[in-house]
């Protein structure tokens, strides 16, 4: 029997959780938004758009930026790490922030610094001005996640709930997907002679047209007591997922020196700390992250299906840009348009995504499972047989697959992380699920890194890591299993 990942219908008190919790503690139901008005997608899918976007797109503005700004190795490594580090460890704290003073209030300052930040970037006469605006892009972008999550989880119910999960997947696949794609016209083009600027000033027009709009567009939403901030849990998350991630972005370029290994090691001391720290608030304030959550099996058995996902993501765009570039010599462009073959299968399937977990429920992530293992296979043979010679098209057959299979995962495994919980706690349990993606995908390319620096010629390293990443997504189909048969 197939699991329903349709949201709960609501209720007086909200949507009913997935599993009853036994002797929970009551908590209100959070302020009603009403109906959602007409450009609350829009508008929420923009900011997220922008922030998918800026993940990928900096990779094709590398080689120009080393040009224009002279840009030694580790200062381009930090235009890319250092986005990623600040969006990863603000998460969770941004959840709580939108709890506390409202949804609406934080996603649009998120969204006016992400701006400001972005001409930062596009404008930044030297390297390391440029690493600072992308710190506070991350930062930024941290501050809208959540949000995002959350307002959905708030402002939709029922069917219109699981058509907002499918477009937020699909705007996300869309950005990452595409956003080489886009870097490489933009540059190409050199629009006013701005070269890799562009890919950062873009940004301008874009969010400026949504930050109008945030007010009018957007109901306001908060948790119905305003809970404290937890310092002492912001500190010690913040340091302990510092401490996880800074070492898989960096330790496989500096050889995992002896600091990356305590590194690593003290933010697991620091997370067993914060998860006692916040048992033990739970019963005399406000933690940062509700442990009530993890009373339901469909949000920890959905976490651990979204942390086996996100491995494979970022990790499989990255081999896949480095067999096209400097395996096989092809331009960003080039490299862009090979792209397009996961889009098309990718554009198919996710905007039919909720009409089929409607029909098939939880097995609507294991069907794009094993869609993602096939055309990963697929993908691995059609490089043994081409080589670095044949043709890059030959290619194309397994990534529309792999596409098809992304489109069936993204949006439903979030819906049925987030579809059982009580409206209160949907800020708290935003800044984990966008926290489990972003620190998901930093391990992902460490660990699939060492398999492909480590494996020589540009075809085995492609071949070993498509297979490493197949296995990680059978892996998603057996997680699967373990969420509950009804998610409402």
């Amino acid at each position: 029997m197939s699991t329903d990942l349709r949201p709960a219908p609501a209720t007086a008190g909200g949507p009913a959780p997935a599993e009853p919790v036994e002797h929970a503690p009551h908590v209100e139901p959070v302020e009603s938004v009403g109906s959602a008005p007409r450009g609350l997608l829009p508008v929420v899918l923009t900011a997220t758009f922008m922030t998918s976007l800026d993940v990928f797109v900096v990779n094709v503005a590398v080689p120009s930026l080393q040009t224009g700004l002279g840009a030694g190795p580790a200062a381009v490594q930090w235009v890319i790490a250092g986005f990623g580090l600040a969006l990863a460890v603000g998460l969770i704290t941004a959840g709580r922030l939108g709890d506390r003073y409202g949804r609406r209030r934080v996603f649009g300052l998120g969204l006016a610094l992400f701006t400001l930040a972005s001409a930062g970037c596009g404008l930044a006469p030297t390297a390391a001005a440029l690493v600072g605006a992308r710190v506070a892009q991350g930062l930024a972008a941290a501050l809208m996640g959540p949000q995002v999550l959350a307002i959905l989880r708030t402002a939709f119910s029922g069917a219109t709930q699981a058509k907002a999960f499918a477009m937020y997947g699909l705007t996300m696949g869309v950005g990452a997907v595409f956003g080489q794609l886009i870097g490489g016209v933009l540059i190409r083009a050199d629009l006013f002679g701005l070269d890799w600027r562009s890919c950062f000033l873009i940004n301008l027009p874009v969010g400026l047209a949504a930050l109008a709009l945030v007010r009018r567009c957007l109901p306001e939403s908060r948790a119905p007591h305003r809970p404290g901030l937890d310092p002492v849990g912001v500190l010690l998350v913040t340091a302990a997922l510092t401490g996880l991630v800074l070492p898989l972005i960096q330790g496989r370029e500096l050889g995992w020196p002896l600091w990356t290994w305590l590194c690593t090691a003290g933010s697991v001391v620091l997370l067993a700390v914060f998860a006692v720290h916040q048992h033990r608030t739970r019963a005399t304030g406000s933690p940062l992250v509700d442990t009530r959550l993890f009373r339901s099996r469909a949000f920890t058995a959905g976490l651990f299906a979204q942390l086996a996902f996100w491995l494979g993501q970022a990790s499989f765009f990255l081999v896949l840009a480095l067999y096209l570039q400097p395996g096989r010599g092809l331009d960003a462009l080039g490299a862009g348009l090979v792209f397009t073959a996961i889009g098309v299968g990718y554009l198919l399937t996710s905007t039919a995504a909720h009409r089929v977990a409607a029909r098939l429920g939880r097995q609507t992530v294991a069907l794009g499972g094993l869609l993602m293992a096939a055309g990963l296979g697929l993908l691995g043979l059609a490089a043994y047989a081409g080589g670095t010679t044949g043709s890059v098209w030959w290619l194309a057959p397994g990534l529309f697959v792999d596409g098809l299979g992304m489109g069936l995962v993204i949006a439903p495994v979030t819906a049925v992380v987030l579809a059982a919980v009580e409206p209160a706690l949907a800020g708290s349990a935003a800044g984990v699920v966008a926290t489990v993606q972003q620190v998901g995908g930093a391990l992902g390319i460490a660990l699939i890194g060492i398999l492909h620096y480590g494996a020589g010629d540009p075809v085995a390293a492609f071949g070993h890591s498509v297979a490493a990443l197949a296995g990680l997504e059978l892996l998603l189909v057996g997680l699967v299993q373990l969420l509950p048969r009804r998610t409402g």
